[in-house]
């Protein structure tokens, strides 16, 4: 994976200034920043055939979900999008400026836009957006939970500048706003789907992508329909369907039996199944770098982990080459950093393993006793990954440390119970990144006050962390927050919060019968998509 260590205070730079200067009017796709490429026109003959896909999980939540669907549909666009490179890009809002002191900002909106239902895009659209944000204040999300004080803090006043420019003005400074915004930090909806005050939606969605909702089953499955007034490339298919099929194996079997054509999302396809798959030249698979980390948590609130040497010693003893290259066909980057490369700000880290050192840390520190552990993973994750295998191996290695693992399946609301509740002792789960700022990430868990600090009974605390997180708080130059971002990534390798293992790669799989599908860092290629000749 291209390191972007040197590179990133340029990239930071760019975001800022020359994306908003010379890439006025871009237009993108809100999955990894890139427009739907050119190719050939759609064969007239196939295009109003439906392209049926699946995903392991609803990507259309519905009307109380703060985003109603994922990104990865192409309903709705932000006004600030990510690149390929995370860094933050134009999308709905083509460029911005901001005072020397970044207490106010302003955005020009893209004209000539109309949402799904014909409503205008414009500047009393998106304030109407802001309304919804401040007065809804948190709203969750299976993908990112929406909470308008970490995504716009100290917000004052939000106001229209003329018919496409609109104000934000906040009442201490913000360099990063931008990062904040990027994706689904900034989704923007038709006024006339949503109550203003509580932030559900009263009708679909109604975003301004390429695919618009018109009929939906909750976990079941949602039908998109060609945007035939989208501003940029349409679809080259009129109706995809996405069926929910969460468990693997079935997905695998629908694969083969051509029920669907491809799969899509987090865990799309385990990477032992693709290569079965792909035993039949009729199918293929495509892989992007993910913003997705896959992460050990240990609760840090009562024994053994409460032990910060135990807890380091953990890290020492887990092979994430075996883990990557045996369970995960090779498919991901061993890590130890909190932050997933995908950032710009991210630092290569390399990992350690010295299983020597760390058996010889927990046999002096448990002196020689023995004790038994609760290993806990939710039942989402082994429809998408490899969890019990992993699990299995993981409890294989604590053995020899005298410690035995009684693995559980859990699922997803009893896992988060449990979590929240200090009721276990590991647990393997993932952490994506909701935007390009990643001041969230580690807030969120290397703070003694973080969310996921607190969410996961991770019991962290260190001095030195809580300091910097502060000092990001009050520090606006981007290149003295870098040298905070890089600090913060050097404790979380030495004193981890929580134990990170590799990061992840999207993997997706297809029948050869539909092309221009590939995997993105974060979604696919869907509005390219289109029958095969």
């Amino acid at each position: 994976m291209k390191k972007l260590i040197k590179s990133k205070l340029m990239i930071i730079a760019m975001a800022i200034i020359v994306f908003a200067a010379v890439l006025t009017g871009c237009t993108t796709n809100n999955e990894g920043g890139a427009s739907p490429s050119k190719g050939q026109e759609a064969n007239p003959l196939n295009e109003e055939k439906e392209i049926v896909l699946a995903a392991a999980r609803d990507l259309s939540p519905g009307e109380t979900d703060a985003y109603y669907t994922s990104s990865i549909l192409y309903v709705w666009e932000p006004l600030i999008g990510l690149g390929d490179d995370g860094a933050p890009i134009p999308q709905l809002a083509e460029k911005w400026t901001n005072t020397e002191d970044y207490k106010e900002w302003t955005f020009k909106i893209k004209e000539g836009v109309k949402f799904h239902d014909g409503v205008d895009l414009n500047a009393d659209a998106v304030i109407k957006n802001f309304e919804r944000y401040t007065n809804m204040k948190t709203k969750g999300s299976p993908f990112y939970s929406f909470n308008v004080e970490k995504t716009y803090p100290n917000l004052k006043s939000f106001e229209k500048v003329s018919d496409y420019e609109i104000k934000l003005t906040f009442s201490e400074p913000i360099s990063t706003l931008i990062f904040n915004m990027a994706r689904f930090g900034s989704a923007i909806y038709s006024p006339d789907c949503f109550d203003v005050n509580t932030g559900d939606f009263t009708t679909f969605a109604q975003g301004t992508g390429p695919f618009k909702i018109v009929e939906r089953e909750k976990d079941q499955y949602v039908l998109l329909e060609r945007n035939e007034n989208y501003y940029g490339e349409k679809s080259k298919v009129k109706n995809v369907r996405v069926k929910v099929i969460p468990d693997s194996q079935t997905r695998y079997t629908a694969l083969k039996s051509e029920e669907i054509m491809g799969v899509m999302d987090l865990g799309a396809i385990t990477p032992e199944l693709a290569a079965e798959l792909l035993k039949d030249d009729q199918f293929a698979t495509s892989t992007s770098k993910s913003t997705i980390t896959q992460f050990m948590a240990v609760n840090g609130t009562k024994a053994p982990f409460n032990n910060e040497k135990i807890k380091e010693a953990l890290s020492l003893l887990i092979d994430r080459d075996t883990i990557v290259n045996e369970f995960y066909g090779g498919h991901g980057t061993p890590t130890i950093n909190i932050l997933n490369q995908a950032s710009p700000f991210a630092k290569e880290i390399k990992p350690v393993y010295h299983p020597e050192k760390a058996k010889k840390i927990i046999n002096e520190e448990l002196n020689g006793e023995t004790m038994e552990l609760d290993f806990i993973i939710p039942s989402y994750g082994v429809d998408r990954y490899p969890y019990k295998t992993v699990a299995e191996y993981i409890q294989a290695v604590l053995s020899e440390v005298g410690l035995t693992a009684n693995i559980t399946i859990l699922d997803g609301a009893a896992f988060k119970e449990a979590q929240k509740n200090g009721d276990y002792n590991i647990a393997l789960h993932t952490q994506g990144l909701p935007n390009a700022e990643p001041f969230t990430i580690f807030s969120g868990y290397m703070s003694s006050q973080g969310s996921s600090n607190i969410a996961y009974s991770l019991g962290y605390v260190d001095e030195r962390a809580d300091e910097l997180i502060e000092k990001l708080k009050i520090t606006m130059d981007l290149e003295e927050r870098g040298k905070i971002y890089d600090e913060l990534q050097d404790i979380s390798a030495a004193h981890p919060s929580d134990i990170p293992l590799f990061e992840d790669v999207n993997l997706i799989a297809y029948n050869k019968k539909i092309s221009g599908y590939e995997a993105t860092i974060y979604g696919t290629t869907l509005a390219n998509m289109e029958w095969s000749n």
